[in-house]
């Protein structure tokens, strides 16, 4: 049996490791632990492409503390700190 997305569970993608994919479920920044509020991250992530159903890589990871990550969504790539991935929801 081949795991697909949609028997995957879901995950923060800030967890996800170097050469995961998976499918954008929703955004939750609720427990994100960023500085900006809920409604401002979860409305620049979108603006960034960050939206349900999208395709998304983890490309690489920084240095120092892995952080922050470069994902490629559909088809742009974009680096984001893994504390503000927290609040994409992917399978």
């Amino acid at each position: 049996m081949t795991d697909t997305n949609d028997t995957r569970s879901q995950m923060p993608l800030g967890l996800a490791q170097r050469g995961y994919t998976g499918v954008i479920q929703h955004l939750s920044a609720r427990d994100a632990g960023s500085a900006l509020s809920d409604i401002e991250l979860e409305s620049r992530l979108i603006e960034l492409g960050f939206v349900e159903g999208a395709r998304v890589e983890v490309l690489h990871e920084g240095l120092v503390g892995r952080d922050p990550i470069a994902v490629r969504v559909d088809n742009i790539t974009i680096a984001v700190r893994r504390r503000e991935a927290m609040a994409i929801i992917v399978a």
